[in-house]
């Protein structure tokens, strides 16, 4: 069995999240098409019993559907609950359903979507900055992964909303990055006669019961728009770099049960959802809109999905903190001091917002890896080589090692090790080489290119290459040549003993060509999934594929016509038949 790489396994994800979402919506349709079905029965059975007359000429006329419908719609059929259900108010009023005001240029297919609910306050605005700081935290490419949708959740502010500050994001409404919604009025209940608990005054409770409703509304029209989901709040900034830190640490979950990532620790702020479990977040939300407040009713989510209620509380923990996992430090830091809750300040403030970023996560490539270093209670080598946490270690001494065994084999494109941190700056590697080790396939040609003087690296014991070691401030930092072909191990060797413990706070390992590496490496199936969009002439075809058996068969490490063959157009059925042919 070939080794799936890490690219196939996100697209895998991707399309299997995809696909449980369109599951989802499908059953949804469905039984909103029943509840559609009964509501036109009963109705065309009041319009049969009122006139005997008209009875007579439908019924003459129509039999068959008539009795079809009865059958389908019949009192005895038995139906989901649907938003009708918890929103009886809905009931005839399909408008209601939909944005009242929308200003999209209809963006589906991101990465992460992440919604701001906002309303007028009296005071100040913070929506503004809180729209700038998420848009100037970003890169180029992350915006194009992004979509930002603000709901504002009175439609008599949208015409001042749309006057102050969107004026200010026209490149970014234009671009897909930003949207706009405002929901109908007639979505919301009568949200006076709604019972007091929990001691809370007559506003409150209808300010806790519309922030239920707004959140549900905004969920629901996010849910289709992206892989993720996340929840903000209209008086928030963020860290630079949040954006790829929050995919990086949703994609590297090893568990799919995960059902909350937390980026912050106020509130609702900062909080990721897989967009395929929306219906059933809001699902929850709407069953109890009337009774909790939002935050609570997430834990009370968490708690009927994961705990036992023979077990007591620490049990329970423990169980939510499987499905409910933090990254630290914050990504998001509250700066509102007027509540969107009329009268209301709040000094709130995330105290691990300003902390300095203790470790760095990257997506790195699938790999097992062995350490005689011992480490230190809960900072393991595999936490930080996903980017979870930091490893520590206890004791270092000359011959302790780390070695990364790459499974498969790749294409090194650079090795980033970085060892301490702001809170440990001492511990970092000292008298530390970092080694490589060719796959077996590439040995004989790495040899030759070391021996002719083509690559700079030394050769060591074991068929290990020393490309170089740790600088003085603990980091070790490197690029490799196209020329040497794939690398089984990375390895970091100790040639002393160490004054102090040691600390690896980011591991990076970046792989070059991962979709020719794919090609390369993977059974004919997964080459067919990833090339299967690549577009030539036949005779390039042949003569590309050609080559690439070639270079797998024989080691042949001239990559310019691999360049070549990675950045074309996508290759069309008929070609791909060839090319299972050829790579037969």
């Amino acid at each position: 069995d070939f080794h799936y790489n890490q690219l196939v396994d996100r697209k895998y994800a991707e399309v299997s999240e995809k696909l449980q979402s369109e599951e989802i919506l499908s059953r949804q349709r469905a039984n909103e098409l029943h509840v559609l079905r009964s509501q036109f029965n009963n109705l065309l059975h009041m319009v049969i019993h009122s006139n005997k007359s008209l009875n007579f000429s439908i019924a003459e006329t129509l039999p068959g559907p008539i009795a079809n419908i009865s059958e389908a719609s019949s009192q005895s059929s038995l139906h989901l609950p649907s938003l009708f259900t918890y929103l009886p108010h809905l009931i005839g009023k399909p408008e209601s359903l939909k944005p009242k005001f929308q200003l999209s240029k209809n963006r589906y297919g991101a990465s992460i979507v992440m919604g701001i609910p906002t309303i007028k306050r009296d005071k100040i605005s913070y929506l503004n900055p809180t729209i700038a700081s998420l848009i100037k935290g970003m890169t180029e490419e992350e915006r194009k992964q992004c979509l930002i949708v603000v709901f504002v959740a009175e439609v008599r502010f949208i015409t001042t909303l749309s006057n102050v500050n969107m004026p200010k994001f026209p490149e970014y409404i234009q671009s897909g990055l930003l949207e706009v919604i405002a929901p109908s009025p007639d979505f919301y209940p009568n949200l006076d006669d709604i019972p007091q608990t929990y001691g809370d005054t007559k506003d409150r409770v209808k300010w806790r019961t519309k922030q239920n409703l707004d959140f549900s509304f905004l969920m629901l029209y996010a849910r289709s728009r992206g892989m993720y989901y996340v929840q903000l709040e209209d008086d928030v900034i963020a860290k630079p770099g949040f954006f790829t830190i929050m995919k990086t640490f949703a994609e590297q979950q090893t568990s799919s049960r995960w059902i909350l990532l937390e980026f912050s620790t106020l509130g609702f702020i900062g909080k990721m959802f897989k967009a395929s479990d929306l219906p059933t977040v809001v699902e929850f939300f709407l069953m109890f809109h009337k009774d909790k407040p939002i935050d609570w009713l997430l834990d009370y989510l968490l708690s009927v999905k994961v705990c036992n209620p023979e077990k007591d509380s620490r049990h329970c923990g423990r169980m939510k903190a499987e499905v409910r996992r933090r990254y630290k430090p914050s990504l998001f830091q509250h700066v509102g001091m007027h509540s969107s809750l009329k009268g209301k300040v709040q000094k709130l403030k995330d105290k691990d917002f300003g902390k300095h970023m203790l470790h760095r996560a990257h997506v790195n490539p699938k790999a097992a890896i062995k350490t005689s270093l011992v480490p230190y209670q809960k900072f393991t080598l595999h936490k930080a080589y996903i980017g979870e946490d930091i490893f520590w270690a206890t004791t270092p001494g000359a011959g302790d090692f780390i070695n990364i065994r790459l499974t498969p084999p790749i294409f090194l494109e650079e090795i980033l090790i970085r060892s301490g941190n702001p809170d440990h700056a001492e511990d970092i590697f000292q008298n530390t080489s970092v080694l490589i080790k060719p796959d077996p396939k590439f040995a004989s040609s790495f040899l030759k290119f070391v021996k002719n003087g083509k690559i700079p690296f030394h050769p060591v014991d074991e068929g290990f290459f020393k490309v170089g070691e740790f600088d003085k401030q603990g980091l070790a930092q490197f690029s490799i040549p196209d020329t040497v072909g794939r690398i089984e191990h990375v390895k970091l060797l100790m040639n002393a003993n160490n004054k102090n413990w040691v600390i690896i706070s980011e591991v990076c390992i970046l792989n070059v060509l991962t979709c020719i590496d794919n090609i390369l490496y993977c059974n004919i199936q997964i080459s067919f999934y990833i090339i299967h969009n690549f577009s030539l002439p036949l005779v390039q075809t042949c003569l590309l594929v050609r080559f690439w058996r070639n270079i797998y068969d024989f080691s042949t490490l001239n990559y310019a016509p691999l360049l070549l063959f990675h950045y074309t157009p996508k290759f069309t059925l008929e070609q791909i038949d060839i090319f299972q042919i050829l790579s037969a």
